[in-house]
């Protein structure tokens, strides 16, 4: 997903998160690295609410990840 897409955006908005940085990695390589935090994460899928939150603060991401790993940073306000 885009995350320049309004509905993503909203659905962001909703959760409180209105002012962000993010980084696109690969689903393969996050899975390998967060393991079981990643499978509970996506376990805990409701049909009300599709949008899953992996790293909210970004202190795992940085631990688990080189900045190399990471895509081009995305800054939205």
């Amino acid at each position: 997903m885009r995350l320049a897409n309004r509905a993503f955006l909203e659905k962001l908005k909703v959760k409180g998160i209105e002012k962000f940085i993010a980084y696109e990695v690969p689903v393969a390589l996050a899975r390998e690295r967060y393991g079981n935090h990643f499978a509970a994460v996506l376990s805990d899928l409701h049909e009300t609410d599709d949008l899953r939150v992996l790293d909210y603060n970004g202190q795992r991401v940085f631990q688990l990840f080189r900045f190399s790993e990471l895509g081009q940073p995305v800054a939205h306000e």
